[in-house]
């Protein structure tokens, strides 16, 4: 039988509970607790391999301090859908904020409060990449 590939919404949400729980320093089993289940179906959301039920995400929404529209937020455009306002900001971004290393990265430079400063490092980080302006 074959895999079955998660939705992308689903997996878009999913990072998203794992992006909030990150922000928060929150471990799965914590978040598990709080909902009454296993970091392990904690993990499966995250991963979009379950769907989030309308109930259990206005649970994760209250748990997380966020609205149910922040994991909405970027959302990929579903084929035949028409969404409403501004477009999804591009993938890699949440991806990028879903990771511990993206989430740190960005905690420690919104720190930096020397707005040159903070350009000089963008400019180092462009080159040290390889892209031209």
């Amino acid at each position: 039988m074959a895999k079955k590939i998660p939705n992308p919404i689903d997996k878009h949400v999913g990072s998203r509970v794992r992006m909030r729980r990150m922000m928060l320093s929150m471990s799965q089993e914590k978040l598990g607790d709080a909902l009454g289940l296993t970091f392990q179906q904690v993990q499966k959301y995250e991963k979009g391999t379950n769907r989030i039920g309308a109930s259990r995400l206005q649970q994760i929404s209250n748990i997380l301090q966020v609205p149910v529209s922040f994991f909405f937020e970027g959302a990929p455009n579903m084929p035949g859908h028409t969404g409403m306002g501004e477009a999804p900001s591009p993938a890699y971004v949440s991806d990028f904020l879903a990771t511990s290393d993206g989430l740190s990265l960005t905690k420690s430079f919104m720190k930096i409060k020397n707005g040159k400063l903070r350009r000089r490092i963008v400019d180092l980080v462009e080159q040290i990449a390889g892209e031209d302006k």
